[in-house]
């Protein structure tokens, strides 16, 4: 139902500042792209009140656990409001919560998204969930509902942030987990497509520092700053799941680290059991081109935002020693550029100068050695 009629005046909650008709024309705006990521499982279609699943399915597994995980996009967000560029954003809330549950071996099933702004725009909104819906089918995953609040005197009139949910589901025997991690197990690195959706906070305040504005072109990058700092962060989930899947390689994959919050080595840390640390080799990689220009502006070395910035790795995987060449072959394979980056260890050393665990969990440790390649 709108706000106003033809025969009436703004209502009490129009005058506030909420427009719920413009929130009735973001969903038009939507609805197709949402549909399309729906399959036999979803029901209800776009609009009710909760997003309905057919877990019928699950009960083909011996036993299903199911996996969940929740996030945002941080404040990459300002970039797209200040640039006025929305249509990437939702690939960054996908891939920063589906890419999350991949890493235990589990599929997705289904998430929800929440957008608060502090005013509905229909075409920014639709074009932000658009971005959500084009990444949760290129994933697999069903976008079964979503919420869009209108926030005045809260968030300025083009300000917003979105969060997301989703849940998936892995066969118990089939689940990824430290304990599977062996000595001598391979560490396989995935390449990264840019910043990712983490350390946004760092980059603004380098660029403000230097007084750059999101507009303004660098030829470093071959874009303007906002353009390039808008690259969309990686979807690594349905690649994985079809190298996980593939019966040739059956059980080559030990474990999977997502790199987000908290660095390279703080992240592949937490998913190793404890005694078993790694070194990465920094020579194994060259960072993009992004991460050296903005650590060049902020005087800063490579060295010192390997805890803020992935520096060009998404995804680790680690794998059996015996099979690490057919498996990067196979991620390459799948378009995800993957070299070895280091091996587990279980021997006895001193851990000094290590990252050890982090996000709470008492896993491996992990330092990186070496100078970056050119």
């Amino acid at each position: 139902m709108s706000e106003t009629s033809p025969n009436s005046a703004p209502s009490a909650y129009a005058r506030s500042g909420v427009d719920t008709a413009a929130g009735d024309l973001a969903v038009e705006l939507m609805r197709s792209a949402v549909s399309r990521t729906h399959g036999p499982e979803v029901l209800g279609g776009v609009g009710g009140f909760a997003g309905m699943f057919d877990a019928s399915a699950l009960l083909g597994y011996r036993r299903p656990l199911l996996a969940s995980s929740t996030d945002g996009v941080g404040t990459k967000v300002a970039i797209a409001q200040a640039i006025d560029k929305h249509d990437t954003i939702g690939q960054d809330l996908v891939a920063m919560v589906v890419d999350d549950i991949v890493v235990v071996g589990a599929k997705p099933l289904f998430m929800t998204d929440y957008i608060a702004c502090g005013k509905v725009v229909p075409e920014r909104i639709a074009d932000i969930v658009r971005g959500i819906a084009e990444a949760c089918e290129a994933t697999g995953t069903a976008l079964v509902g979503g919420e869009t609040a209108e926030h005045p005197g809260l968030l300025g009139a083009d300000e917003y942030d979105v969060a997301g949910a989703a849940t998936g589901v892995v066969e118990a025997d089939r689940m990824l987990q430290p304990s599977l991690v062996r000595d001598g197990d391979v560490v396989l690195a995935m390449a990264s497509s840019g910043l990712h959706s983490n350390g946004f906070s760092l980059v603004r305040h380098i660029l403000a520092e230097r007084g750059i504005g999101y507009g303004d072109r660098s030829a470093e990058l071959g874009a303007t700053y906002g353009e390039a700092l808008l690259t969309p962060t990686a979807l690594y989930t349905a690649p994985l799941l079809r190298v996980l899947e593939d019966p040739a390689l059956d059980g080559a994959i030990h474990m999977l680290s997502h790199v987000t919050g908290g660095g390279i080595a703080a992240n592949l840390a937490r998913v190793l059991p404890r005694g078993a640390w790694i070194e990465l080799d920094r020579g194994a990689w060259s960072p993009l081109p992004v991460f050296r220009h903005l650590a060049e502006l902020g005087g800063h070395t490579l060295e010192s935002l390997e805890g803020a910035w992935n520096l060009g790795v998404g995804m680790f995987a680690v794998v059996d020693a015996n099979r690490a060449p057919q498996v990067a072959a196979a991620l390459t394979a799948e378009g995800l550029d993957a070299w070895v980056a280091g091996t587990v260890s279980t021997a006895e050393r001193d851990l000094a100068g290590f990252e050890q665990g982090a996000k709470g969990v008492d896993g491996g440790a992990v330092r990186l050695v070496g100078s970056y390649a050119a």
